[in-house]
């Protein structure tokens, strides 16, 4: 037998597919009374620290995690808004593996997380983080398509 949904992780990167993820997770949490968290791995580019070792700046670093910061309290609020509990984390590191072990860490029942539809050449080349993120997760996942 199911157990009833207790907790969700939402994967946002603050894109229009993690948007419709977001939606999708503030009904399935009304629905289901389930508690929200709002993550977003922050990664840094490759080329930035590589071939040449080029230090990223501070500055960049934290105006880029306060971004981020500002943008998760937004969707806290449009939580609240609808009346779903929520909370946000944030972490550094590759995406699908820093969702995956947030889900384990806080011992979520659902991961949702958009897709952007890539196929062809741009899935080869950019990856997906949906993809990843499945064969990652210790718990269920939901992949929302985008809009249109």
């Amino acid at each position: 037998m199911q157990q009833p949904l207790a907790s969700i992780l939402v994967a946002v990167d603050f894109s229009e597919p993690s948007q419709t993820a977001l939606d999708a997770a503030l009904q399935l949490a009304k629905a289901t009374g389930a508690r929200l968290t709002l993550f977003h791995a922050f990664e840094l580019p490759i080329p930035a620290v590589t071939p040449y070792e080029v230090a990223i700046p501070t500055t960049y670093l934290e105006e880029s995690r306060n971004a981020a910061q500002d943008q998760l309290a937004v969707a806290v609020a449009r939580a609240a808004e609808a009346g779903v509990e929520a909370e946000s984390r944030l972490a550094e590191g590759p995406a699908a593996q820093a969702i995956s072990a947030a889900a384990e860490e806080l011992g979520v029942d659902l991961v949702v997380v958009g897709t952007h539809g890539h196929t062809g050449l741009k899935h080869l080349f950019l990856g997906s983080v949906a993809e990843r993120t499945l064969r990652y997760s210790p718990c269920s996942v939901l992949t929302v398509k985008a809009r249109g």
